[in-house]
């Protein structure tokens, strides 16, 4: 759905271009009432609030509103599998000898490294467009899932994962296909 950014931004569940739309939060500005919240909760009581420092409709300016149009237009790149396959061994290497360490694992190392990479791998070949799509949902997964499965130190995994995650995915990525920003 293109945009039409020319017109002013107001609230509309049809309008991917508009901070209001159907997905987001909604607030509902009255000018002679109170600030209310989706849920219904009231901010503030008109009566508190001065005839100048009373709410009307929000406007934005034209270059705020291509800005929002654009980002709302871009595509990212879809994963690429090579990069996903390569990225992925780097990241079972590491987490074996990060998590080989320390000494909660013990004989259940190999459990949690595999059950890490797995998630990671899938979010790779699946999700991951380069720079800016890196989700923090995997580790919350692979923390959950070493938990559920009874393994030890479902958090610290995720930790290091992620740790690791921020550190080299992006800055693989971009080596990976030149790009130089």
């Amino acid at each position: 759905m293109a945009c039409s950014c020319n017109r002013s931004l107001t609230s509309s569940k049809l309008d991917p271009c508009s901070p209001f739309s159907s997905s987001s939060p909604r607030l509902a500005f009255h000018r002679n009432s109170s600030v209310l919240l989706g849920g219904g909760i009231k901010l503030h009581d008109s009566s508190t609030i001065s005839k100048k420092a009373q709410l009307s409709p929000l406007s934005f300016s034209a270059s705020f509103r291509n800005h929002i149009c654009r980002a709302a237009e871009y595509k990212f790149p879809d994963p690429i599998p090579e990069f996903a396959d390569s990225e992925t061994q780097k990241f079972r290497t590491h987490l074996l000898n990060k998590l080989a360490k320390k000494d909660m694992f013990g004989d259940s190392l190999e459990d949690v490294v595999g059950i890490c990479t797995e998630i990671f791998s899938t979010f790779l070949h699946s999700e991951y467009g380069g720079p800016g799509t890196l989700l923090v949902l995997p580790f919350i997964d692979m923390a959950d899932t070493l938990n559920e499965r009874g393994l030890p130190g479902g958090p610290q995994a995720a930790r290091a994962a992620v740790k690791w995650a921020q550190r080299h995915v992006d800055k693989d990525w971009k080596e990976w296909t030149g790009d130089s920003d």
